[in-house]
């Protein structure tokens, strides 16, 4: 069974990983804590809201925004964090980056999971390093090369994760330590950063919602699935919605992924979302 710190991940009990960024260039201010008492105060709301992971970001990777910096100020932030999070909550950290360097440093302060949005193929030290640490890592769907992704969305996100898993496990990552991300808001025409798929075919936010609707085709995959929905931009751009006025809608696809067979929900809106998935349990 996989497991994040002693949080065992399963389709019986989905898990809720609450979103903390300690980069403020990241895009939803909301999330954004950087010193010691706001980052304090901010995990235990988390895990009294209902958290059972932290994830942990340090650099900002939408691909709308210039926000690339050195690994030494991402290190730096990340150290920070973790020394404050272990002395204020209990729950497993995952550390949301995709370079090896970073990484490493991380683990070595005692993190639990890697979250690499670009899926071991942006960093070739990363899957290396994952291995070593014998932990968790989850795999955002990635490609450095334009996709040929078409009509069959689904069925070529999970050709493209099929290859980060085979990466992952040729560098002697367990299975059991492999967790699979549609990452949906990833796949862009364009972008500001290096961390997104490129493509042309058809609208980004037709991509997002389709791998939504057809999420079972990645649960083939035989990995848990995390999935990060809240407050994403598709919901803005479906909706003319501003980033403050997406909470229902970004619940309301929340839950649709956990009945579709997502197991870790990635958010922001822990509490709505926690109590989402209780109302969900009830009518189950």
């Amino acid at each position: 069974m996989t497991k994040i710190g002693d949080v065992s991940i399963d389709r019986d009990s989905v898990k809720i990983m609450g979103v903390m960024n300690v980069s403020p260039e990241s895009f939803y201010k909301h999330s954004i804590k950087t010193n010691v008492n706001s980052i304090s105060t901010y995990v235990k709301k988390l895990e009294n809201d209902g958290a059972d992971i932290i994830d942990i970001g340090a650099m900002s990777t939408a691909p709308y925004l210039d926000t690339v910096i050195t690994p030494k100020i991402e290190i730096s932030r990340l150290k920070k964090a973790i020394k404050i999070i272990r002395n204020s909550c209990p729950l497993p950290v995952s550390i949301d980056t995709p370079r090896a360097t970073v990484a490493e440093e991380a683990l070595q302060m005692g993190a639990n999971a890697i979250n690499d949005v670009c899926g071991l193929k942006y960093d070739p030290k990363m899957a290396e390093i994952v291995a070593k640490h014998n932990i968790p890592v989850i795999l955002g769907a990635f490609e450095k090369k334009p996709s040929k992704i078409l009509t069959a969305k689904s069925l070529s996100t999970k050709r493209i994760l099929h290859d980060s898993i085979t990466i992952a496990q040729k560098a002697g990552i367990k299975k059991t330590n492999i967790i699979v991300d549609p990452s949906i808001g990833f796949f862009r025409k364009e972008g500001n950063n290096p961390f997104f798929t490129k493509i042309t075919k058809i609208p980004w936010y037709c991509r997002d919602i389709e791998i939504i609707f057809n999420l079972k085709e990645l649960a083939k995959l035989s990995f848990p699935i995390c999935i990060s929905l809240s407050n994403k931009s598709f919901l803005g751009k479906l909706m003319n919605l501003e980033i403050n006025e997406r909470l229902i809608p970004s619940v309301i696809m929340e839950v649709i992924a956990v009945i579709n067979g997502a197991t870790i929900i990635r958010t922001h809106n822990v509490k709505e979302t926690a109590l989402a998935l209780h109302t969900l349990q009830l009518l189950n």
